[in-house]
């Protein structure tokens, strides 16, 4: 089990992404459903590295993406 700073430090130092901050996690644990579980330990929260670490290098970046807006439907021809 790993902090999400730890887990943010651990991303960036084996290459599965340039940059991670603590606060990164923490935002994808509360948006995104496929995050692996999270413990609370004290007031710190702590994930499964043997866990997060596949969700990590599986994980789509969308760097940039609007995603506040609706997709338009693709037209079928």
């Amino acid at each position: 089990m790993v902090s999400f700073r730890e887990c943010a430090r651990r991303v960036v130092a084996e290459g599965i992404a340039e940059t991670m901050s603590h606060q990164r996690v923490s935002q994808l644990h509360r948006q995104d459903p496929d995050f692996p579980p999270v413990v609370e330990v004290g007031r710190a929260k702590a994930v499964d590295w043997m866990l997060a670490r596949p969700y990590f290098q599986t994980r789509k970046s969308r760097q940039g993406e609007r995603t506040d807006l609706p997709k338009k439907p693709v037209a079928e021809a």
